[in-house]
Formats: C-alpha cells, structure tokens, sequence
C-alpha cells in the first residue's frame, strides 16, 4: 500500500524496518531553531533522519529579495533527498510535534519534485509517544540512494502571478495564518501586518480537534465548500507567513478530497520585501 496523504501511528509501526521507507523528523521551532535538533536527538521515532526548516528544507535567505524560508534549489534539495537514501521507490514518512505544520512543508516539497508516495503522520510525535510507541536517540543515517528530481512549476505561483491577481480578482486567494495577523494587528513575525489585497482568512489551524490532529474528512469538506464556494481548489493560490504553516491546509484539502490548491511559497514575509506592493487590513 501506499501512503500519500496521512498515516497512522499504527500504521507506521508496522514499518520501521523496511528498508524502502524513510522517516523523516521535521521538528522545529520558529523563535529557537536549535531545538527540533536537539529533540530528535534525544528522542525520536526509530529510523528518522532528522530534517531541519532553515538548513533542509529552504534555500539561502537574501534581504530585502526573498521571505524567511524561501525553497532551496532543485538540485541541492535532491542531493539532501538522496542522502536520506530516498529515490523513487521510497515511501516517505514525515512527521513533527506540531499537527505537520513542518512536515507537511516536507510533504509539499515532495510532491513538487514529482515524488507521491509521502504522507505525514497524523497525531504526530505527540500521538506517538503517549501510545508509548518505540524511539531512539542519536543522530541516524541511510544508505544514500539517488533521487531524481521532476519539478511540477505548476504547483506554485511567483510574486508576479500572485500581484496580476491582486488587480484581476481572477483566482480566490486565501491566507492561512491565524485571524488576527489576517486582519494586521502588530505581529513581532514580520515589520509589516495585514494580508494581501483580495485574499481571504482561513487559518490552518481550524482544521484540527483540540489535540492536534485533522478534523474527519466530511468536517474539513464542509469547512472548504464554505471557503471556495464554486471555485476549483486548483484555480485557488494559498499562502501564509513565510511558507510552511500554508501546507497544513493543503493536507486538509487533500484529507477532503480535493485536489491541490496553487502556493505562494514566499507568502507574506516575501511580499512585503517590496514596499510597493499593496497591503489590505480589516476584514474581506
């Protein structure tokens, strides 16, 4: 079987010694970026490699041109995937500790280079460990393998598009930050506070129950019929502060059944590196 959406911690447990799957440790924290490391060190799911947001997952920072966690490119982020021993064969697991607001950056970044067979754990390490499950400590490694990359550009959209759509109107646009970034109250996140003109609230975290994991799949349906209305999710464009908390809403509407919306990976803190770029505040 394959898994590309979620998977249980069941589920998982029945394969942390095959030698086709990795799993990866997403764990991170925005303010203190050397914790993540230092958890999986201490303890994590047998067999994960440890990936960490600023060093893996995203490309170099340039001021005042880029937002905080901008991709890195193809090629050095394929040589990092063949390093975790992961090729087209491999089914990949990621998880982290906050509801795969990390791991689901992983999952997304996958899929863009043409990899499915990734999905994130729902429950996360939270669920993991209060099952009482197994884990390990030390840093792990894989036999490297070569991954290919095969990029779908389609997948996301550039400032540009995202700036032609502020005067369209064509596309709707939602921001998956919470409400009150949304509406602009100051935020030590990012100098500048509001949203992008036209886009729409839909804070990621309405797709979980009080323990973190995603709603059923007919609650998050219902949740995104209210949002896009008659819109095709792949004719929407999502963002949210810098790149990584709009991929949890990306797994909810997959968990719906829908299919996959357009990302401004640079989201917000990229747009705002340009002084000339309208910002709305309030409500819309």
């Amino acid at each position: 079987m394959t898994y590309t959406i979620t998977i249980s911690s069941a589920e998982l447990a029945q394969h942390l010694h095959n030698p086709n799957w990795v799993i990866v440790d997403c764990r991170f924290k925005l303010g203190s970026p050397a914790e993540g490391r230092t958890a999986y060190v201490e303890a994590h799911i047998p067999g994960a490699v440890y990936a960490h947001l600023d060093e893996d997952l995203s490309g170099p920072i340039i001021p005042g041109e880029t937002g905080r966690h901008p991709l890195p490119h193809i090629e050095a982020f394929a040589k990092q995937l063949s390093e975790w021993g992961i090729d087209a064969n491999t089914q990949v697991i990621a998880y982290d500790d906050n509801s795969s607001v990390y791991a689901g950056r992983l999952w997304w970044m996958l899929r863009w280079l043409g990899h499915d067979k990734v999905a994130v754990l729902d429950g996360d390490w939270r669920q993991w460990q209060q099952e009482g499950r197994p884990t390990s400590s030390g840093v792990e490694t894989r036999s490297q393998r070569t991954f290919v990359a095969q990029p779908r550009p389609e997948m996301q959209v550039s400032v540009a598009d995202v700036m032609a759509n502020v005067q369209s109107r064509a596309s709707k646009m939602f921001d998956s930050r919470d409400e009150s970034r949304y509406r602009g109250e100051p935020s030590p996140m990012d100098p500048v506070s509001g949203h992008i003109p036209g886009a729409q609230s839909a804070w990621y975290a309405r797709n979980l129950d009080a323990n973190g994991k995603f709603l059923p799949a007919d609650q998050l349906r219902a949740r995104f019929e209210a949002l896009l209305g008659d819109a095709a999710p792949e004719e929407t464009i999502f963002y949210c502060g810098s790149g990584v908390s709009v991929h949890n809403n990306l797994l909810a509407l997959a968990l719906a059944g829908y299919g996959t919306p357009r990302v401004y990976i640079g989201s917000w803190s990229d747009w705002i590196t340009d002084a000339s770029r309208p910002v709305a505040t309030g409500e819309e």
